[in-house]
């Protein structure tokens, strides 16, 4: 292998992984709003509401499982 190549390599490696970071920030801040408004659409008022905590927490579990099926081949 050349130089060239195991350059290219690295540039297309760190590309990758930069957007798959912003994909997955994005994905969790969609999974956020949809935790937020089932629970709110199920019936889930203020007093009743989930905590931030859990919603974050149920979150990233579903992000984190959906970020380790799409890696799977």
């Amino acid at each position: 292998m050349s130089v060239m190549n195991v350059l290219s390599d690295l540039v297309e490696n760190t590309v990758a992984f930069v957007v798959m970071i912003i994909l997955g920030i994005l994905a969790f801040f969609v999974t956020v709003f949809v935790v937020k408004s089932g629970a709110s659409l199920a019936g889930y008022t203020s007093g009743a509401a989930p905590e931030a905590d859990m919603v974050v927490l149920s979150s990233a579990l579903i992000v984190a499982a959906s970020i380790i099926a799409g890696a799977m081949k």
